[in-house]
Parts: C-alpha cells; structure tokens; sequence
C-alpha cells in the first residue's frame, strides 16, 4: 500500500465549494481508498491506496467524483510521502536568518511546468518576499506576512495559467507527520 496526501484547491466547510470533510473522506472511501483522514477544513486528506494506479489517475478520479457529486470543478494535487520529505527537505529558506515557518507557503502545482511558464515569472520580484520553484512546487517565504504579499497562488495561477494550492509550513509539516505514522 501506497501513502499519499491530497491537497484540494478551493475546498472548505462553508461558502464556495463548501463539503463537509466527514463527506470528503466517505467519498474517498467511495473510491476505494484505504483510511482516509481529512485534516483542517480546507480539503487536505491522507489516504492509502493499492499503488495500481499512478498519481494522476487518482487526482482524476477524485477529481471527476467531486465534480459529478458536487458540481464543483476542483483540482487535486497528491503527493506521496517520499516526494513530501523532499519537498521538507528542499526548503530553500530553511537557512534565512531569523526562519520563521508561520511566513512560509509551499504552492502544490496540479501540472508540470513548461519552460515558457517558468520564464513568464523568471524576472518577479517582491521583496523582501522570495518564491523559488523546485519541481511542482512553489516555495514562497515573505517575512513580513502573507496579507500584502503579491506571491500566492493566484498571482501564480494568472502569470503562469497553473493550477495550484497553497498550504503554510506548519501544515504541510504536520500532515507529512501523520501520513508517517501510517508506514
């Protein structure tokens, strides 16, 4: 058995694209997967599956659930534990003086980036907030807070026409806890 966290964009208890989490992780179950366990209300769920089908073909099929049960087009960014640890381990503002991880945000990307995406934000800048983008994810440190920052997801999303989902470091870190205690 495989161990992966989901990351569902746009997903909470209440307003806009509003399920119940105890909903999520029974449509989960639904689908065959193993234990899931939903965790905050903003659509992250650790769950196990058999390992038969790729990350892909599980973000289709939850995403293609949630949209024929709800309506909702939702994207779905999974991640097993070992590329978790590597996105732990690839922080490249572990080191800045005075860290704190309450100004940290990793942007899970649904796709894979193409080089002409990756140039439509080659030149931005914020600063003091930084982003770097190693792999599928978008790193983002802004040590002054998120609240005036230009570097989230949307800002990503338009520039670059990805999809995407933020979560904070403390969460992130959390969850990759959790789904360890399942190995």
């Amino acid at each position: 058995m495989q161990t992966y966290i989901s990351y569902l964009r746009g997903v909470n208890m209440t307003g806009h694209n509003s399920i119940k989490m105890t909903d999520l992780a029974a449509l989960y179950r639904d689908l065959g997967f193993f234990e899931p366990e939903t965790f905050i209300q903003s659509g992250n769920v650790i769950f196990g599956s058999d390992g038969k089908i790729k990350v892909p073909g599980l973000a289709r099929m939850i995403e293609k659930k949630i949209n024929s049960k709800y309506g909702y087009d939702v994207p779905v960014m999974i991640r097993n534990v070992r590329e978790m640890r590597n996105i732990l381990s690839s922080n490249p503002y572990l080191s800045e003086v005075n860290f704190d991880p309450a100004k940290m945000a990793v942007i899970f990307l649904h796709d894979d980036l193409s080089e002409s995406q990756l140039q439509k934000v080659a030149d931005v800048a914020y600063p003091p907030d930084k982003f770097q983008i190693i792999g599928n994810e978008i790193y983002t440190f802004c040590p002054d807070g998120f609240g005036k920052t230009k570097l989230y997801t949307n800002f990503f999303e338009n520039k670059m026409k990805v999809r995407g989902t933020a979560r904070n470091w403390k969460t992130i870190t959390t969850l990759l806890n959790l789904a360890e205690k399942r190995l």
